[in-house]
């Protein structure tokens, strides 16, 4: 659902229909790290992957923007040449350079301890929010961010005494994913407030997928494509479907209801919905360390939904 470009969508921290949106963007997205390990494991590339997961999404997004355009929901003086650049630019760095990291990242560590990474964004978007877009800071988020990095060390300490190989290089690849996604929200929160969030996502979202089919085009080239198994390209369509398109317009119709720090706050529903998964499909270990670890990160995310909440009723 886009919002007309004349005036800002209504955000509100009790819009049922917002957070729902963001909930269900949040536990689709994180079913992507069981998939690419999946992948993974049938000796597929990072950059071959992560162009297949475009392939399959690339279409979607194509037929949805001439669908908008054809029934022409936004004026056409909103499609100038530098709202356009930015939404490419934007989608860029969020669909494009932050997956790959990520992707880069998943060959190294655990689906469970890269979602739990990937879970400290929100912090990042009140850091990027307070340094860079003029918002306040509130500091009773900092208990929690505490809390929460407390359990992310927890098992990084157990992975660096069990499996260390990679584990060091793969944070730092998954922690890039999760800064440049932050920055993400905050840019894409302002150009769909010009676009409306279906036009900006179908804009963004094309531009990354060009992009990241071309690196596999000049690195494998077009041939690569023929070798592969039908099991390959299964997951391939599982990424772009359930692991991209769905939830992209699921979390960007959210953030246009509720706003990126709101939308970030439901992100705990990923960590135990990719636990649950990769304890089942991948038979990754679930030790008492992990559990102590992911007791304290989604304590952390608890603590800090609080917090921002208090801080929203305090600014109201």
């Amino acid at each position: 659902m886009s919002t007309p470009a004349s005036a800002a969508p209504t955000e509100t921290a009790s819009d049922p229909i917002g957070y729902a949106f963001a909930v269900a963007g949040a536990i689709l997205f994180s079913t992507k790290g069981i998939f690419i390990k999946l992948a993974y494991g049938q000796g597929v590339s990072t950059e071959m992957l992560l162009s297949l997961r475009m392939i399959v999404a690339l279409p979607v997004y194509l037929v949805i923007l001439l669908t908008i355009l054809r029934r022409g929901d936004k004026p056409a003086g909103l499609l100038t040449p530098a709202t356009i650049i930015a939404s490419m630019a934007v989608g860029i760095l969020g669909y494009y350079v932050s997956s790959y990291l990520d992707f880069l990242g998943l060959n190294f560590v655990s689906a469970q301890y890269e979602r739990l990474v990937l879970f400290t964004y929100p912090f990042f978007v009140v850091l990027f929010g307070v340094w860079f877009f003029g918002d306040r800071m509130a500091w009773g988020v900092v208990p929690s961010m505490l809390v929460s990095y407390g359990g992310l060390l927890v098992i990084f300490g157990w992975n660096l005494a069990v499996n260390p190989d990679g584990l060091v290089i793969g944070t730092m690849l998954v922690l890039g994913s999760a800064i440049t996604f932050a920055l993400y929200q905050h840019l894409a929160k302002r150009q769909m407030l010009k676009l409306g969030s279906a036009l900006f996502t179908c804009i963004a979202m094309s531009t990354a997928a060009i992009c990241a089919i071309a690196q596999n085009l000049v690195i494998a080239g077009p041939q690569s494509y023929l070798t592969l198994s039908p099991q390959i390209w299964s997951y391939g369509l599982a990424l772009g479907v359930l692991g991209t398109v769905l939830p992209s317009f699921l979390m960007n119709a959210g953030m246009a209801r509720i706003g990126a720090r709101a939308t970030s706050s439901t992100a705990a529903f990923g960590p135990v919905v990719t636990i649950v998964i990769a304890v089942i499909v991948l038979s990754e270990p679930f030790t008492f360390f992990h559990a102590i670890g992911t007791a304290l990160v989604l304590l952390g995310s608890v603590l800090f939904t609080r917090a921002e909440r208090r801080a929203r009723n305090r600014k109201d």
